[in-house]
């Protein structure tokens, strides 16, 4: 083994760059970020750390582009000198690379959005005025418009543990990023430029200096603030954004000038703070405090923008005559509040609207403060006084004013209402049936049923004081009968006596197992006759909601199996729910990493069964998805439409056929690929002795000190079974072994099974489901790596295990291939090609030190205590690995 020679590094280091073909102003700003950064260690104070990683780092280029074991063992024993110490500060440069790669490709994103605004795309379905275009065609254009109307996408924000960064980490990248449009704009050599560069240095300086790791688990109160923050930050503002756009395109020059055709489509839930699945630390005091916390964002944000738009309605009367309901508006509120009207009318003479708006921010103050005397009972109160300011302006020729800015203030209120996201609860179905066991029986309640019965007079509490909006969807977890939901009913009634008032419930079954999936459409059946949901069915048109969970499945059957049960069983419900004249709303319980369902959710959209869609859809997003996806405003604007394009799309009767067709004509490549994969994944971990392996060749131990989240890593305290294991450390062990096997296993012995090569490549380009999964994995495996693999499984004493694993890998990737062809993994994919080339050569150093951690961790004597250096190695690689693949669970 020799050292690679300056003019092999800068050769490895040339074609790298050149196979990324990274565009001239993202490589300009990755070149400057890394060199603040290399400025930064060589100032650290640590004599040699610039150069250790640039050892590394060249390294590591060099063994990506040569295949060759002496390049990968060169890296290797880099790696592997270091002092404990070195390679603890050599991890904190790593991960700091990435997180400025990470700002950097986020940046040339929000730049290519901006260079494509108004622009036609080259995919009319691509955003919701071509879907919306394209549906006109098809089915006409009053009918287009009913299904614009009526559209619906509902995100639901979950804390579940995936968000590897601190917050500290986050803010201060947030900052940075302000920074780097500051020195975009800065003219060249100025004093401007060089004081610009300056606080990046600075800052760069403090996220090499800041902790990557927390110290300890957030609190769930912890947990609602850090989501409140995208609220604040992007959703507040993009979503009216969203909608004028899209009116703008569809209005064309109209837009603005009379009443607007969209409708607000976007609803936002939350399990933060009501997810107690699991979860101890979320209890009803949580629950109630969550409620508020939201309540309180939203509220300074509805009074800070009606105070706004009243500013800028400075119509003087003369010109734009107040209509008699907006005197008597004005009337009201004068008699409610003589001082501050009389204030009011001092600092806006002959200009009606502008008063009433100031003082209508007055009563939203009142709202948020709590002062009875003055607040709104609910939103819609709001909303009416809203609407009598718009009528007025419209009615007196202003239409401008009346769909302008103060539209997008009624838009905001009917988007959020009065409690900004919809606190959703879930609890466990084994939970439920053990409190009513004991209720039942009568004598002492023990704390499990008090707490339970707690938490439905919190939803009264929230329902209450927010509207009825603010909480009641109850989701069970783990339904396995038509009785689990109704439990729910009867603990309702526990809660609040003879005498109380039920809070007002939508229960929700969660069908996660792949039994449970096949059990769905008769549980369903059953539990429709029931008399509080038939009830319920009646308030509400006839509207039902249905969990599907996607995590445990997959663990349950692996993820091919899974997959393809998920379909069948959205298929038999929609079937279902359309004879039963039931509007049907499905619920994706979609994780942020290829195990657990997720990938871009647009193409899983059009992929689904028909009817399944019918212009709703509801997912849950979570933990590092929440903030690449929604933490910039251009970039969640972005998503939002095509998400929304997706919805109208799915529902075309085109889009539609093409999914019956194809399920129907390749229901016999599903079937075998269903039995082989779910019997090659049950070759594996049901193996004797799978589960202890598994714990032994992953850092699944390890995941569970990391302070992600408040939710606890795993059911119970065994690692001999993965039934009490959690499907996200489940999936973010894999990810962070470099083989992200919950994405993938199974299925290269399902394409073989099926063997007929022509035959799959034509359902890859007719099947809009098998293509999702194709493409899924692609990425999964383009994420993983061999070499490295290896190592992994090395730890493990058992060879037949890990030569299961790597032929599986091996064999897959093969199929993949050959199925979507080109040359390589994600040939037909550049961009996203390009992205995981230019990350890959810096995770395989970070994993490279995670290994030796790990190899040290694992000679531990049974019962001795852990080495807290390699510990404290080990936990940084691993946040520093999932800031590099951007996926933990």
């Amino acid at each position: 083994m020799h050292d690679p020679t300056p003019t092999e590094v800068l050769d490895a280091v040339g074609r790298l760059e050149a196979e990324q073909e990274i565009p001239e102003q993202m490589r300009a700003d990755v070149r400057l970020l890394g060199s603040l950064l290399g400025q930064v260690l060589r100032e650290s104070g640590s004599t040699g750390l610039f150069e250790d990683v640039e050892r590394l780092r060249t390294a590591t280029i060099h063994a990506y582009t040569d295949p060759s074991p002496e390049a990968f063992d060169r890296a290797v024993a880099i790696a592997d000198a270091f002092t404990v110490a070195r390679a603890d500060e050599v991890a904190r440069a790593f991960t700091c690379y990435f997180h400025l790669v990470n700002l950097a490709e986020e940046k040339h994103r929000v730049r290519v959005l901006r260079e494509r605004d108004g622009q036609p795309e080259r995919d009319p379905r691509g955003t919701i005025a071509g879907a919306y275009a394209e549906l006109s065609a098809e089915i006409g254009e009053d009918a287009a418009r009913d299904r614009l109307q009526a559209l619906r996408f509902h995100p639901v924000f979950t804390a579940h543990p995936t968000e590897a960064r601190r917050r500290a980490v986050s803010t201060s990248i947030r900052r940075l990023s302000g920074l780097v449009d500051d020195l975009s704009t800065a003219p060249q050599g100025g004093s401007a430029e060089q004081r610009t560069r300056r606080l990046m240095l600075e800052e760069i300086d403090t996220l090499w200096r800041t902790a990557p790791i927390r110290p300890e688990k957030p609190s769930p109160k912890d947990e609602v603030r850090a989501v409140m923050a995208v609220f604040d930050d992007t959703l507040f503002t993009s979503v009216p954004e969203i909608y004028r756009r899209v009116d703008d395109a569809l209005q064309g020059v109209d837009g603005g000038d009379r009443a607007p055709v969209v409708r607000p489509f976007v609803r936002v839930g939350t399990w933060v703070g009501g997810d107690r699945d699991g979860n101890p630390f979320v209890t009803a005091k949580i629950s109630r405090k969550a409620a508020a916390i939201a309540s309180e964002h939203v509220l300074l944000g509805l009074e800070r923008a009606t105070q706004r738009v009243g500013r800028g309605l400075t119509l003087d009367a003369t010109t734009t005559p107040p209509s008699d309901e907006l005197l008597a508006l004005w009337e009201r509120l004068r008699s409610a509040d003589e001082d501050t009207a009389a204030e009011v009318a001092k600092r806006s003479p002959n200009e009606p609207h502008r008063r009433i708006l100031l003082l209508l921010a007055r009563k939203i103050t009142a709202t948020r403060t709590r002062d009875a005397d003055l607040a709104y009972r609910d939103p819609e109160h709001f909303l009416a006084d809203l609407r009598v300011v718009q009528q007025s302006l419209a009615a007196a020729g202003a239409a401008r004013q009346a769909y302008g800015a103060l539209q997008e203030l009624i838009w905001q209120v009917e988007t959020y209402g009065f409690h900004l996201a919809e606190l959703e609860v879930r609890q466990h179905s084994a939970v439920h049936a053990k409190v009513l066991a004991e209720l039942d029986a009568g004598g002492t309640r023990s704390e499990l049923t008090e707490e339970v019965l707690e938490v439905f007079r919190a939803i009264s509490y929230i329902q209450e004081r927010f509207g009825p909006r603010a909480a009641g969807r109850y989701i069970v977890s783990f339904t396995q009968s038509a009785d689990d939901l109704a439990n729910v009913h009867r603990l309702a009634r526990y809660a609040v006596g003879e005498t109380g008032t039920v809070p007002v419930l939508d229960v929700i079954p969660l069908f996660e197992t792949f039994a449970d999936l096949q059990a769905a459409p008769g549980i369903l059946a059953e539990i429709v006759d029931h008399p509080e949901f038939a009830s319920r069915l009646d308030a509400t048109g006839r509207r039902l909601e249905v969990m599907l969970g996607y995590s445990d499945s997959s663990k349950d059957v692996g993820p091919v199996a899974a997959n393809l049960a998920l379909y069948e069983a959205q298929a038999a419900i929609a079937a279902w729910a359309q004879e039963q004249r039931i509007e049907l709303t499905l619920f994706h319980g979609r994780g942020g990493a290829l195990g657990r369902g997720g990938g871009p959710a647009n193409s899983a959209i059009l992929a689904q069964p028909p009817h399944s869609v019918d212009g709703r859809f509801k997912l849950t997003e979570q933990g590092e998805v929440i903030f690449a996806r929604y933490g910039d405003a251009d970039i969640a604007m972005r998503h939002v439409d095509q998400v929304a394009a997706a919805i109208l799309t799915a529902s075309a009767p085109s889009n539609e056929e093409r999914n019956r067709t194809a399920a129907e004509r390749f229901a016999g490549i599903a079937q075998t690929m269903e039995t082989t994969s779910r019997a090659r994944f049950f070759e594996l971990v049901k193996a004797p002795g799978f589960a202890p392996w598994f714990a032994t060749v992953t850092p699944m131990e390890e995941v569970g000190l990391l302070a992600l989240g408040s939710r606890p890593a795993r059911r119970g305290l065994s690692v001999e079974s993965l039934e009490d294991l959690r499907a996200i450390p489940w999936v973010f062990a894999w990810t962070q072994a470099r083989i992200n096997l919950a994405g993938w296993f199974g299925l290269g012995t399902a394409l073989e099974a099926v063997g007929d090569e022509a035959l799959l490549k034509d359902a890859y380009a007719q099947w809009p489901l098998f293509r999702t999964m194709i493409d899924n994995v692609a990425m999964s495996l383009a994420k993983a790596d061999d070499r490295i693999a290896r190592q992994y499984l090395a730890l493990g004493d058992r060879d037949d295990l890990a030569a299961l694993v790597s032929d599986e890998m091996a064999l897959t990737r093969d199929w993949v291939v050959r199925i979507a062809g080109g040359d390589g993994l994600l040939a037909n994919k550049p961009v996203l090609q390009r992205a995981v080339k230019l990350r890959s050569p810096y995770v395989d150093a970070l994993s490279l030190l995670q290994l030796r951690a790990l190899r040290a961790l694992r000679e531990t004597p049974a019962g001795g205590n852990a080495d807290p250096e390699q510990q404290r190695l080990l936990l940084l690689s691993v946040s520093g690995v999932a800031a590099g693949l951007q996926n933990t669970g």
